[in-house]
């Protein structure tokens, strides 16, 4: 994971069941909420065969793990979830690769499974076609019938996700019981935390998101190409939080790749000038780092412990036009102007019906729109507004024209004091268990008898 080579103030998650929510996005994350990648622990010869069979019914061995087989069918089936997320867009070399993590996963969470079972820990049937019923329904809106054919129709299967599920729950367990009581993080700890937390007060705060691939020297060219192509295929509309869980051998890859909210000073020098020029939105990489090579995104910025104007709820009116078939570009501009000064001569909210029913234009009125859930220009540009103004026109011939009015906004309240003690401390606990899993994780490894066919 290079967790020595790079900084230690990195945001680490436990694996929880909680995990199995990020699954809303098409069941992105196969094999990865039971395991972290680790870097190069589990040599996988260079002649090894992925056996990809069409026939479920035809099972043969890829990987036996300490006796216990994976077949090229199970390898088959997790993939099947990546291509769904990413809605088939995968190339074949790219596909070679996800074949390898997705081995790589699945021995990991073999080893999981094993441990626990020499444990004497027991996941019942039960609480696993509890969790599945849960997923299906809180990510999906759906039955267990309706995510069985799901499953089966993209090529995966239900067991599939069930051994998944088992897991994760038995790693949980096994770390409630054999690490959990064992963890201490004290009150100074906790209140020199919350002291520096205070002090940070109006200091930036990054939320990033990080795909971390560790290089030896001898290897950075390869590891460099591959990373440029993850990145090519994330620009192309690929799911982040799927490449982290299957590639990223940081310790974030269980959570999609997220750090959390951080602080630049946190970062190795190399990612914190990348990062403090970046907008919410942007991917940058590959950035070399002490170690490997890093792709980072930021999902958010914000400052510490203040009230953020995005989280501003906004009373809008959206105002539109559209085009009759066969419109040009010209006519469409005209229209558009047009358009805008009608809006423009109305006298806020109150006559904005009234000019649009005139001009045969529809109005669509929402009083709950949180400022940060709107795209990035327009949601600059909205917060600059008083209400009764509008923004300029935007669209195309083919969508028509939009205009919005603010009609009020009720801003945030004053930022909370931050995370309690409580809080915190679960939060310190929890970075110290996952530390201490990791190491469990590498020891099984390491001492697991693995035959490839």
């Amino acid at each position: 994971m290079q967790a020595v080579n790079r900084s230690s103030s990195f945001k680490r998650a436990l694996i929880t069941i909680g995990s199995l929510a990020a699954l809303a996005g098409a069941l992105a994350a196969p094999g990865a909420m039971a395991q972290n990648s680790a870097q190069g622990q589990i040599v996988i010869p260079d002649d090894v065969k992925i056996f990809g069979n069409d026939n479920p019914n035809v099972r043969r061995a890829t990987a036996v793990v300490n006796g216990d087989v994976i077949t090229g069918t199970d390898v088959d089936q997790r993939l099947a979830l990546i291509i769904a997320a990413n809605k088939g867009k995968i190339s074949e070399e790219e596909m070679k690769r996800l074949r390898l993590q997705v081995l790589r996963n699945l021995i990991d969470e073999t080893l999981q499974i094993q441990e626990a079972k020499a444990s004497e820990i027991d996941v019942s049937q039960a609480e696993i076609d509890q969790s599945y019923a849960r997923v299906a329904a809180q990510n999906f809106n759906q039955n267990t019938s309706a995510m069985d054919a799901y499953l089966k129709r993209i090529g995966s299967s239900p067991a599939s996700l069930k051994r998944q599920i088992r897991g994760e729950l038995s790693w949980r367990a096994l770390l409630q019981r054999n690490i959990s009581p064992f963890i201490n993080v004290s009150d100074d700890e906790v209140n020199e935390m919350l002291a520096r937390l205070k002090a940070a007060k109006g200091t930036d705060e990054y939320r990033l998101g990080e795909i971390y691939l560790s290089a030896t020297p001898d290897a950075r060219q390869q590891v460099y190409q591959n990373a440029s192509q993850i990145v090519d295929q994330l620009k192309q509309g690929g799911s982040f939080v799927a490449y982290a869980r299957q590639y990223s051998q940081a310790s974030t890859a269980a959570v999609g790749g997220d750090l959390g909210w951080i602080r630049l000073a946190q970062l190795p020098p190399e990612l914190a000038t990348v990062a403090r020029e970046m907008e919410p939105g942007q991917l940058v990489g590959p950035i070399e780092v002490p170690g490997g090579f890093d792709i980072l995104y930021l999902i958010d910025k914000r400052q510490v412990l203040t009230a953020d104007p995005r989280d501003a709820i906004l009373s809008l009116k959206q105002i539109s036009i559209s085009f009759p078939q066969g419109t040009t570009e010209a006519q469409a501009g005209q229209k558009a102007e047009a358009f805008a000064n009608a809006i423009k001569a109305a006298k806020g909210c109150g006559d904005v019906d009234k000019v649009a029913s005139g001009i045969g234009a529809q109005v669509v009125t929402n009083d709950q729109v949180k400022a940060r859930d709107l795209p990035g220009p327009i949601q600059n540009a909205i917060l600059q507004l008083s209400p009764g103004e509008t923004m300029p026109p935007f669209g195309s011939v083919k969508d028509g024209v939009r205009i919005l009015m603010l009609c009020g906004r009720d801003d945030p309240q004053q930022a909370d004091q931050g995370p309690s003690f409580e809080q915190l401390q679960a939060q310190l606990e929890d970075d110290r268990i996952n530390k201490r899993a990791q190491m469990y994780l590498r020891d099984l490894r390491r001492d697991a008898i693995i035959e490839y066919d």
